[in-house]
């Protein structure tokens, strides 16, 4: 069974490296890169030409963007894996608040460059338990491009998918870190909406930035979940 790993905002493919190396060999994981220059729904319909029928995993950017690949082209999802992942923001003033937000970052990166931008990511409370070597691995270099994904891709111009998700048929694992309240909340409030497919799962000792600060706990998870669905689906 494939599994299609989609990674988070300004981070590359690559970002997923250290949990392929911890998956077993009978998971054909497939990294893909978030396409650019296109909106969010033509986003996530890329990526699902590019990864084909299979199923998906996404962390944070890159959760919502599967989230809507699974909700707009439901063959092509065969289960969904959410990892520090929303349905967007609700709120039209607060979603409103955060395009601006994102859309003065995008002009501030712009000014200032990656090297800058970075460092100023990272030091957001939500990425305290990461490791800033680690978090600064499998950037995208340009510039133009991160301030791109914020103008196109971000939870300010995201419409929210919150009133569609009792559409979502496949089998879905939610996954949050422990040490991230929040997300734990938005975990526990999505799989409320799906309904009986969902599961949530609190990875211990885990942050925002999972994949980077606990790849193993994210391998064992996915192929635990890759297999489960790949055994129910073989059963008469």
């Amino acid at each position: 069974m494939r599994l299609v790993l989609v990674p988070g905002f300004s981070l590359t493919a690559l970002s997923w490296s250290a949990v392929v190396a911890d998956l077993p060999n009978q998971v054909e994981a497939m990294p893909v890169p978030v396409p650019t220059g296109m909106d969010f729904t033509t986003t996530a319909a890329a990526i699902g030409r590019e990864g084909g029928s299979a199923v998906y995993a996404g962390y944070s950017m890159g959760g919502r963007l599967a989230l809507q690949l699974a909700l707009d082209s439901p063959g092509v999802v065969e289960a969904l894996v959410l990892i520090s992942a929303t349905a967007g923001i609700r709120d039209s003033g607060r979603r409103e608040q955060r395009r601006q937000a994102d859309d003065e970052l995008a002009s501030w990166i712009l000014a200032n460059g990656t090297p800058a931008f970075v460092d100023r990511w990272l030091a957001q409370p939500i990425f305290t338990n990461l490791d800033p070597a680690v978090g600064r691995a499998h950037r995208i270099q340009d510039a133009d491009l991160i301030a791109d994904q914020l103008r196109q891709l971000g939870q300010g111009v995201q419409s929210p998918l919150w009133e569609r998700l009792s559409e979502i048929k496949v089998p879905v694992a939610i996954v949050a870190g422990e040490r991230d309240g929040r997300y734990q909340a938005i975990a526990r409030e999505t799989a409320f909406a799906i309904g009986r497919n969902a599961r949530v799962h609190v990875v211990a000792n885990g942050g925002h930035a999972l994949v980077m600060e606990q790849p193993g706990a994210v391998a064992e998870l996915l192929a635990g979940f890759v297999d489960a669905h790949s055994s129910s689906s073989s059963s008469p």
